[in-house]
């Protein structure tokens, strides 16, 4: 059966050249698809394009991804990946089917896992562009995913949190405070992950150890991970570091993992190295960050939409089985998530692609100070994922990054986010605060935003 590429609306037939168009043209309003050329021009544009790819099917937008196989390998990646038996039986689905499927109170999350590993990123990406912001959030919630480090993130009822104790000159003393404070308010329970001001080997090795004394110091039951460049990581693992997660930020195509230093190659050695050599007791040893139009900055966006590029920063991102992905949603400002209305829904959709993905999905919330966007927006969002069955969020000394200069969430607003939601931290780490008084019968404890508690030790 020929795929239909057009419509009528208003008396007015819509037509698209190809599916890479429809999907384009379907997105909500991002200025990074407007400063790429590739947005709907008009509204009725916009909804045409979301009737036309709501008849197209699996199999439709398998057979046509937005980077051609022969070209990329992380089109590759994501195709030989599918699960061919379940393929089969959803490929004649149209993503209008699909998308009731996947709403319908009676589809499990175990029923959506399933036909998840039949779904290629282009699939994915197309069925959030039919939904509403709610279909999102509903959609989102329902799907539970986990995995294991040290821990194990995803649990019934847990919003984990990253503390991020970031520095401007990577000061040992300064990380330690940042560190101490961000666990006195029960911050910390995803990752003690530090980007480092300096990306070389000894900085990383330093910060190593500095997190790795502190979480055997106090018993801490978390993951320890320095987000410097993945070959700086290996190198520091090979002069005997010790970590718990590799850390590299991926993109939607092989053009533009180049253009960070990385391929799928050398990240499965990392992630080999990382289970041999690294200290971490589970299988999920791999920490990734995206963020939607990273591709279109590097010109490797192949003339696609910003959505469908990080819907296949998910697709790479399954094949290595991670620990923890998140969406640092409005880093990099207003020319690819211009203000509040493209934040908020930018964030929902991540959420909802990772989690349809299969892997374990976090949000840093963030805006640039050149954005028309401010904290309250910020917060916004932050409860709608928090709903939306977002695994976790980013914990800042007041939601402020002073190395990267960029503005994120507090440990105050995670602590408000889990008694507003009725949230709790990872078990074992739940356990840990209550030791230290710092969480008592499901809320903030005695100890609460203390950190001398811990230098009385």
């Amino acid at each position: 059966m020929n795929m239909v590429l057009k419509t009528r609306l208003y008396g007015k037939t819509y037509a698209f050249s190809s599916i890479k168009e429809v999907l384009a043209k379907a997105s909500e309003l991002k200025s990074g698809d407007c400063l790429a050329g590739v947005a709907a021009e008009s509204t009725l544009q916009r909804i045409a394009a979301k009737v036309v790819l709501s008849e197209l099917t699996v199999k439709d937008l398998r057979e046509n991804p937005v980077v051609p196989y022969e070209e990329d390998s992380i089109t590759r990646l994501i195709q030989d990946d599918i699960d061919e038996n379940v393929y089969n039986r959803v490929k004649n689905w149209s993503l209008a089917e699909l998308r009731e499927w996947i709403l319908s109170q009676s589809t499990t999350s175990e029923m959506i896992m399933e036909v998840s590993k039949g779904l290629t990123s282009e699939v994915i990406s197309g069925v959030s562009k039919i939904m509403g912001n709610l279909d999102l959030i509903y959609a989102g919630r329902k799907i539970h995913i986990t995995a294991t480090c040290n821990t194990t993130i995803g649990g019934e009822g847990v919003l984990a949190t990253r503390l991020q104790p970031n520095h401007p000159v990577d000061d040992v003393k300064g990380v330690m405070a940042s560190t101490l404070e961000g666990l006195s308010y029960g911050i910390g329970d995803a990752v003690l992950g530090l980007n480092p001001a300096i990306d070389t080997v000894d900085s990383t090795l330093s910060i190593w150890k500095v997190l790795g004394d502190i979480k055997g110091r106090y018993s801490i039951p978390t993951q320890t991970c320095v987000l410097s460049h993945v070959t700086t990581q290996m190198e520091a693992l090979k002069k005997g570091g010790k970590a718990d997660l590799c850390f590299q930020s991926i993109a939607g195509s092989q053009k533009a993992c180049e253009a960070f230093g990385i391929s799928v190659e050398m990240l499965e050695e990392a992630k080999n190295m990382f289970l041999e050599n690294g200290t971490a007791k589970g299988e999920n040893v791999m920490y990734f960050e995206t963020g939607q139009a990273s591709e279109l900055s590097s010109s490797a966006h192949y003339d696609s939409d910003q959505v469908t590029m990080e819907c296949r920063c998910y697709g790479m991102a399954r094949h290595y089985k991670p620990f923890l992905v998140n969406t640092v949603v409005g880093f990099m400002g207003p020319e690819y998530i211009y203000d509040t209305k493209q934040l908020i829904r930018a964030g929902l959709e991540d959420v909802f692609n990772g989690h349809l993905h299969g892997i374990p999905m976090g949000c840093d919330i963030c805006y640039t100070n050149h954005m028309p966007t401010d904290q309250n927006d910020a917060e916004t969002l932050a409860v709608l994922l928090a709903n939306a069955g977002c695994h976790y969020v980013m914990g800042l000394p007041q939601g402020d990054d002073v190395m990267l200069m960029y503005q994120s969430t507090g440990y105050h607003d995670d602590a408000a986010l889990r008694e507003i939601t009725h949230k709790r931290p990872i078990k074992e780490f739940e356990e840990w605060l209550n030791k230290w008084g710092i969480w008592e019968d499901g809320h903030l404890g005695r100890n609460a935003g203390d950190p001398t508690i811990f230098l009385k030790k």
